[in-house]
């Protein structure tokens, strides 16, 4: 049996495009820790005492409204962090973040990040650069849940999830990515078996597997490329400084 590459900082993209002295100078500071799903990470209005890098977890960033009903804003897994309150003066915000898949990331505490964010530099750029990738994801998620059908939806969100992690299977039930997407959970049902159909995905007691991912991208709508280019030119632009 193969063993699991060991743990690295660099397992999240937003580490790895640190200049060498700069991420040597806070993995003294980066503890890892193992993020179980369901966990909650910050409540609506709540300040977070450190920040979070996932490598192989992903969070999800969501709103609950008064009846309960809630809907995710965005998603973060190793292409990003959860704290970006913390370096753009809100200080809390009205989101909820809690663990959608069960893995692994980086925590560091929130002051030292204000700290090396602060000096300006390298730090800086990539954050506020990282922040207007987010921005992005979330603006698009308003659109993409008011304007396309709740098959596409699905399919963007399960292509996001798919770039995240290191398999082809997700385990999820129709009852979370419903409550993800903020539609009834028939909707999903109704979805899902079409993929399944097409023999696109196959579902099985909350396990998801993706058999031709192509045909996913065949039945997204735009909104998943619009994402995916925004984080890509975010890295590709950082390498310049």
């Amino acid at each position: 049996m193969l063993s699991s590459p060991p743990h690295q900082p660099n397992q999240n993209h937003l580490l790895a495009a640190l200049p060498a002295a700069e991420l040597e100078r806070l993995k003294p500071h980066l503890e890892l820790i193992h993020l179980p799903l369901g966990d909650v990470l910050c409540e609506s209005g709540g300040r977070l005492p450190y920040v979070y890098f996932p490598t192989s977890t992903i969070i999800s960033l969501h709103y609950i409204l008064e009846n309960g009903a809630s809907s995710e804003i965005a998603g973060v897994g190793n292409e990003g962090m959860l704290g970006i309150s913390l370096f753009m003066g809100g200080e809390s915000t009205p989101s909820w973040a809690t663990v959608q898949t069960s893995g692994y990331g980086y925590r560091l505490k929130a002051a030292l990040l204000l700290q090396e964010f602060n000096q300006g530099g390298p730090v800086q750029r990539l954050l506020l650069r990282y922040t207007q990738a987010l921005i992005t994801q979330i603006s698009q998620t308003a659109v993409c849940n008011r304007h396309h059908t709740i098959e596409q939806q699905l399919c963007r969100w399960l292509l996001l999830t798919l770039d995240r992690l290191n398999s082809e299977e997700l385990v999820m039930t129709q009852e979370l990515i419903a409550s993800m997407l903020g539609v009834r959970r028939e909707g999903i049902t109704e979805a899902a078996g079409k993929l399944q159909q097409a023999e696109i995905i196959r579902y099985r007691r909350g396990h998801i597997t993706v058999l031709d991912r192509t045909g996913l991208e065949a039945h997204v709508c735009e909104c998943y490329d619009v994402v995916k280019k925004e984080f890509d030119r975010l890295f590709r632009d950082v390498r310049k400084y």
